[in-house]
């Protein structure tokens, strides 16, 4: 059977990026991925530059070095990269725009921008629990400037929450200690909390308010959108995070820079309500146990949760109270 191996090729020049996926050598050539490739194009420097040929050149070099070694592969000639490189740079060219002037002219014609955030406020480089976080910013205040239109601040922002807590990657989670891993395991497996590309399962745990209201501060969020509430609707009783405790000390605030690890949750447990609800299309019609849930959590976080969804399909939400 031939071997399958990944080769990475990184070409850092007028922020272009090119990520090489090496399968089956001797096959078809690898797919190549660009990012940011929008500047060398503008600026019109052709990939057959000698400054482009020098840089691709290096690199091959020094990637060749792993697949004869390590992989025991054939080598990359210089030649089949640029030839790649320059296919895949025509198919890409009538997408590639200055977002920046895109958006700007968007904003300047009253058109609504809608940005989604990708990682939590405690994964942002200022604001998060270093060392376990991006390394740029993750808050809402920063869309903008990450878009390319940097006078312009974002109008209104919605916190996502999940009516869990989940975590992944390493460092500080609290509210994994909260239930005991039994618990954890049986809401891991109700919200499929599995990694989409490893399979590995996510580390999760109940609400936590004490977080999350941090994380509402740091983004500035006008309402909730709160997701997954149906995972929830086996439970007999459910456990939430409403504060630490550290020695003999109760902590209700949460502060990135403290000992995380220290911390004992303190929880609350709320009524379930054992019922499917993801056929509610009102509000209303939700279980009484799981309004009390919601409006808690609004209670603890000092926010209006203004969307809840009740299922995966794009239909099933429910609105509560009015849009801003």
């Amino acid at each position: 059977m031939a071997k399958m191996h990944k080769v990475m090729v990184f070409i850092d020049y007028q922020n272009f990026f090119i990520s090489w996926k090496w399968k089956n050598r001797g096959r078809k050539p690898p797919f190549v991925d660009y990012q940011k490739l929008g500047r060398l194009i503008n600026r019109q420097i052709p990939l057959d530059s000698e400054v482009i040929k020098k840089r691709i050149a290096m690199i091959v070099e020094s990637k060749n070095l792993i697949l004869e070694k390590v992989y025991g592969q054939k080598p990359l000639s210089v030649e089949e990269v640029m030839d790649w490189c320059k296919g895949q740079a025509e198919f890409l060219k009538p997408y590639i725009t200055d977002t920046g002037v895109l958006l700007e002219k968007a904003a300047a014609e009253g058109k609504d921008i809608l940005f989604e955030a990708q990682l939590g406020a405690l994964r942002d480089i200022d604001y998060g629990i270093y060392p376990y976080t991006s390394s740029s910013s993750t808050i809402a205040a920063y869309a903008t400037i990450g878009a390319g239109i940097p006078k312009r601040k974002p109008e209104r922002v919605v916190g996502v929450m999940k009516a869990y807590s989940t975590c992944v990657g390493e460092g500080p989670f609290a509210a994994e200690k909260a239930a005991g891993e039994e618990w954890n395991d049986k809401l891991r497996k109700a919200g499929n909390e599995f990694g989409a590309a490893t399979g590995r399962p996510r580390r999760v745990g109940p609400f936590d308010a004490v977080a999350s209201r941090y994380g509402l501060k740091c983004q500035n969020a006008d309402k909730i959108a709160l997701t997954k509430l149906d995972v929830l609707s086996m439970m007999k009783e459910i456990p939430v995070i409403v504060g630490y405790k550290k020695g003999n000390q109760e902590v209700t605030d949460f502060d990135p820079i403290e000992d995380l690890e220290e911390y004992v949750p303190i929880v609350r447990m709320l009524p379930g309500w054992q019922t499917d609800i993801s056929g509610c299309v009102t509000y209303d019609e939700l279980p009484d146990a799981a309004k009390t849930y919601v409006e808690t959590l609004e209670d603890l976080l000092q926010h209006e949760i203004q969307f809840i969804s009740v299922g995966a399909e794009r239909s099933q939400y429910l609105t509560k109270g009015e849009w801003l």
